[in-house]
């Protein structure tokens, strides 16, 4: 059996970027929605919620900072979509001078990931926190939506995170050089894009799920880090 690649994206790398900057707000022309919107937005969530416990798919930074404590956590596949990075940040992770980039959900293959199952009490509650932390707009490029999951003990339906093309920081598909350019680059008042990535691709392979495309991708990363480190020519 061929050796285990070993991750090149490496703690030590990420922290030769690692910094932190002051958040400029949102962009002129836009806002994040106040709280009455968000008690509206998880009303009509929660109007759609399948019967049974409340499960929440994790896929990227959930599975390493969860907003929520759960009872039980599955392996857990989506059909049907994939991670990408695909919003746009100029604040979180990325500013405007040097917007970073977060990834989200978008139509296609399929996502493994984990799944929550939350506690029973106070589901408005725990979907209205889930809100404030993922909603970036009034006009959000990251949606919730119901979707159906496989696990190893059957079918279940959960709520998840995804990319709305028509959201005001929806970036598109990006060729995965520009999207290592931008990581290894960007960071905001919470880090920066190539710590969000070291730790998702960690945290994945501590569960034993290795998405090939973030597994190149960190190569790619750790390579823009390597050329931004050396030396300058005299």
């Amino acid at each position: 059996m061929p050796p285990r690649p070993q991750l090149e994206l490496t703690a030590d790398l990420v922290a030769l970027v690692e910094r932190s900057e002051p958040d400029p707000g949102p962009l002129p022309g836009t806002r994040e929605p106040s709280e009455a919107e968000l008690r509206a937005m998880a009303a009509r969530v929660l109007a759609h919620r399948p019967p049974g416990p409340l499960w929440l798919f994790a896929y990227g930074s959930l599975i390493w900072k969860p907003e929520l404590a759960h009872l039980e956590a599955r392996r857990a596949r989506a059909h049907g979509w994939h991670r990408r990075f695909c919003m746009r940040l100029t604040r979180w992770r990325g500013t405007r001078e040097v917007p970073g980039l977060m990834m989200a959900l978008e139509r296609g293959g399929s996502c493994s990931g984990l799944a929550y199952r939350l506690a029973d009490a106070d589901p408005f509650d725990q979907v209205l926190r889930l809100l404030a932390r993922e909603t970036d707009d009034v006009r959000p490029t990251n949606v919730p939506r119901w979707l159906d999951l496989a696990t190893p003990t059957g079918p279940l339906r959960a709520l998840a995170f995804v990319a709305s093309p028509s959201g005001v920081n929806y970036a598109g598909r990006l060729a995965p050089q520009v999207v290592a350019q931008t990581l290894a680059r960007a960071a905001g008042h919470w880090g920066s894009g190539a710590q969000y990535l070291h730790n998702t691709v960690v945290q994945l392979d501590a569960h034993g799920i290795r998405d090939r495309n973030l597994w190149v991708l960190q190569a790619l990363v750790a390579g823009e880090i390597r050329s931004l480190a050396l030396p300058r020519a005299a």
